[in-house]
């Protein structure tokens, strides 16, 4: 039988009608969520990202603000304008669209940003927060992945996971957040990457495998266990059709997994949409924090 499909983009639409509702509640006591995301420069790509923010954020209710900058901006006057967000009442989450131009330090850039404005989690003392599971903002596509599984009703305690990939984004902090002694997570954590010397031999362990190797169709029905819950956080573009639209894969063999798997991602809608939705869900936490209505853990 088939796997089950783990469709991102219905959850994700569930949780931004809650998003809606809240938003409405915290309008009635005086609080609009805000939300600036920063591009440098003008890549195609980042910029339908940064698109899609906005649309989402405004369709949400927030105040949403798009901040386009030149691509030969000095990384002291980007640095300026960030601080100018810091002390913005109205702006509640910083976003800046990765990636800059080489001249531009990201790491500077990300850490000038304050933490209790970093909706994207990567700013160090978030980071460092979450690896003891006291986390305001939890990395987006990592709180995605989680809220994937915790809604489709797949046991995380006592479960044997293994993540390929250890980027900062993905691998690392989702092999933190599952490994926590906490609800949705308290699972066995294997991560797997390229000085894993047999990377089957443990993904054919896995009653939970999270797949962001960033290579197509790098995962077969050979390495994944029967029943197994499959998450494909891959996006990758292997063509483009007739009418010239992008065709899109990911780092699992979909058609030959799904086959052998209890559940899993498609790509795409799937890890995708839930993406975006959870970078709403820390802007609006952000808002509540930052109006006495939630305590910091």
């Amino acid at each position: 039988m088939a796997a089950t499909i783990i469709r991102g983009s219905e959850i994700a639409q569930q949780i931004r009608e809650d998003l809606k509702k809240e938003t409405a509640r915290l309008k009635a006591r005086g609080v609009v969520p805000g939300l600036v995301t920063i591009l440098v420069g003008q890549d195609p790509a980042s910029m339908s990202y940064v698109s899609a923010k906005q649309k989402t954020a405004y369709d949400l209710g927030f105040y949403s603000l798009q901040d386009s900058l030149p691509e030969d901006i000095p990384e002291s006057l980007l640095l300026e304008r960030i601080s100018q967000y810091n002390e913005d009442p109205r702006i509640h989450g910083i976003l800046v669209q990765l990636p800059l131009p080489e001249h531009i330090s990201e790491e500077k850039i990300l850490y000038a940003i304050d933490p209790g404005k970093d909706v994207d989690g990567f700013h160090p003392v978030n980071v460092g927060r979450l690896m003891v599971g006291q986390a305001d903002f939890l990395p987006c596509t990592p709180a995605g992945i989680q809220q994937l599984l915790i809604r489709s009703g797949v046991r995380i305690d006592g479960a044997e996971v293994v993540v390929v990939g250890r980027s900062n984004i993905v691998g690392k902090p989702i092999a933190n957040m599952l490994l926590q002694k906490q609800e949705g997570a308290n699972a066995t954590v294997t991560v797997c990457h390229t000085g894993t010397r047999d990377i089957g031999f443990h993904t054919r362990r896995a009653d939970i495998l999270i797949v962001a190797a960033g290579k197509p169709r790098a995962i077969t029905a050979d390495m994944v266990k029967e029943g197994a819950v499959v998450i494909d956080v891959g996006v990758n573009r292997i063509g483009v059709s007739p009418e010239g639209k992008a065709q899109l894969c990911g780092d699992v063999d979909f058609e030959a997994v799904r086959q052998k798997a209890g559940a899993i991602t498609p790509v795409p809608g799937g890890v995708g949409p839930m993406t975006i939705t959870m970078l709403m869900v820390n802007t609006l936490k952000a808002a509540r924090i930052s109006a006495g209505l939630e305590r910091k853990p």
